[in-house]
């Protein structure tokens, strides 16, 4: 074995945490993460830090929370004098070479006002090489499609299908096969780029499939490999109505979210759908998750067959997850943790005994992870704590209590209707605690929340103005403020001046 591993990051787009059977879904097929999970480390109770997808993956690629990093949303720029996976992979020898795209908004200060990259959020992580993009346009994708022989004329409606009467959404399947997704088309240039890579360099790789992502539209045989009345009951209240008095953030969530955003072609509110759409849609999203499952297997064989599965540490997690018909909502953001459980496994050379593990790890763990198993020094100081000791079936003297995650609504439509015209956008956020038992979520200018987390079927209740749980609200206040106060940034702060080159 290399004395460094190769490394291999897969991340597949807002996948929920429980959607795997190996940690108990009762619908969802995925047998080739599955058999990955009994090699590996699963972490059963993985958070996102925050969403929509740039500064979720700030917090993935970086170790920091959104309180540090502060990319606020997709275009927010991540500040340039961060580390990040791809600048340490390089101090440790590496060439960082990028399958797809990291949603990462270029420090403006860096660069020439002219300079294209200052146009996007789809930029590239500093630190990675670019074997094959993917950005939200689809080009080098479509490209690859039309080379086998579909009609350029019809990509612009490429994941629309036709609905039968009587239909909202439609489980028909779109023009491209199976094996002409987006997934296979980086599937397949990973495996080639795999097989030019010499047995005695180590590798890294990082593969960010697009899918689960909405467009909500998969090929045959997934588009009807779950049937609508498959899948437990949805969370949450018995109508959006009822939903939207939880919180006014949620009302305005509800009252602003659009089909059209998760299924092409379509018109009207999300809340607006019932629950057989919402079924519907589910089933599809099963159906998406079951068809990255099917390209992962290959990606995995792909390492057998170059003898370079033993030599590799693999990690597959997501960005963030999906809120999939719970609470009447779907896509990401707010705080319920529907947005926000992921999916995370490693598994690590010489480490192949399965793994399981329950205590609470965050995506900003991901980072001083890395680092810590290729022997590189951060240079700056990560929220995050090395994953290392679960790894070896051993849990940490002193761990978090709970997962954190922020979300930053300053860009939604409709906020002003919540909150004074004074209010900046410093202030239109919140910050949330998932604890064992609780979950508590503080924002500055709206009324907070404490509740237990929702099973199947009912509203939540908050119990935030209960007299008697003043002692519980006291206790998670604490907790959130002790941690904002842990996370104080400590990069030049953990030695004197004179300690730095002596």
């Amino acid at each position: 074995m290399n004395s460094r591993p190769n490394i291999l990051l897969i991340t597949a787009d807002q996948w929920r945490g429980d959607c795997l059977g190996t940690v108990g879904h009762p619908v969802v097929k995925t047998p080739n993460l599955d058999a990955f999970a009994e090699q590996a480390t699963v972490f059963e109770r993985h958070y996102a830090t925050c969403a929509p997808c740039s500064p979720a993956r700030a917090s993935l690629y970086t170790g920091l929370y959104q309180m540090n990093h502060r990319v606020v949303w997709n275009g927010a720029p991540l500040d340039n004098r961060f580390d990040n996976i791809a600048r340490a992979a390089r101090r440790a020898g590496y060439v960082p070479t990028l399958f797809g795209y990291t949603d990462t908004s270029p420090d403006p200060r860096v660069h020439d006002p002219n300079d294209p990259a200052l146009s996007t959020y789809e930029g590239v992580l500093p630190g990675f090489a670019v074997r094959q993009m993917l950005p939200e346009d689809d080009k080098p994708w479509l490209s690859w499609l039309a080379a086998r022989g579909h009609d350029p004329a019809t990509f612009p409606t490429i994941h629309h299908v036709a609905s039968e009467e009587g239909e909202r959404i439609s489980r028909n399947a779109p023009a491209y096969s199976a094996e002409e997704t987006q997934t296979a088309f980086l599937t397949d240039a990973f495996l080639s780029w795999l097989g030019e890579q010499e047995a005695e360099r180590p590798w890294f790789a990082h593969i960010s499939y697009l899918r689960p992502h909405p467009p909500i539209t998969v090929p045959e045989p997934y588009n009807r490999m779950y049937g609508p009345e498959d899948g437990p009951d949805f969370l949450g209240a018995a109508s959006p109505d009822e939903e939207a008095n939880l919180h006014p953030l949620v009302a305005t969530a509800l009252a602003t979210q659009k089909v059209s955003s998760h299924i092409p072609g379509a018109d009207g509110l999300v809340k607006d759908l019932t629950r057989d759409d919402f079924r519907r849609i589910r089933a599809l999203y099963y159906g998406m998750i079951s068809e990255v499952d099917a390209q992962i297997g290959r990606l995995l064989s792909g390492l057998s067959a170059a003898d370079a599965e033993k030599d590799t540490l693999v990690i597959f997690t997501s960005d963030h997850a999906e809120m999939m018909g719970d609470h009447w909502m779907l896509g990401k953001g707010g705080f319920f943790e529907q947005s926000y459980h992921i999916p995370l496994m490693i598994r690590a050379p010489g480490r192949a005994k399965a793994n399981r593990v329950t205590a609470f790890t965050s995506a900003a763990d991901i980072f001083p992870t890395l680092i810590d198993l290729i022997g590189v020094e951060p240079a700056h100081a990560p929220d995050g704590a090395s994953l290392r000791p679960f790894l070896n079936a051993q849990t940490p003297v002193r761990w978090r209590k709970g997962a954190i995650f922020e979300f930053d609504y300053r860009n939604i439509s409709a906020t002003e209707a919540i909150l004074p015209e004074h209010v900046d956008g410093r202030d239109r956020t919140l910050l949330a605690m998932r604890g064992p038992d609780w979950q508590y979520v503080h924002f500055p200018e709206l009324p907070p929340l404490l509740f237990k987390p929702a099973g199947p079927g009912g509203a939540i209740k908050d119990l935030s103005n209960d007299p008697e749980m003043l002692p519980v609200l006291r206790d998670c206040l604490s907790d959130l403020l002790s941690l904002r106060m842990r996370h104080n940034d400590d990069t030049l702060a953990r030695k004197p001046v004179w300690d730095y080159y002596s």
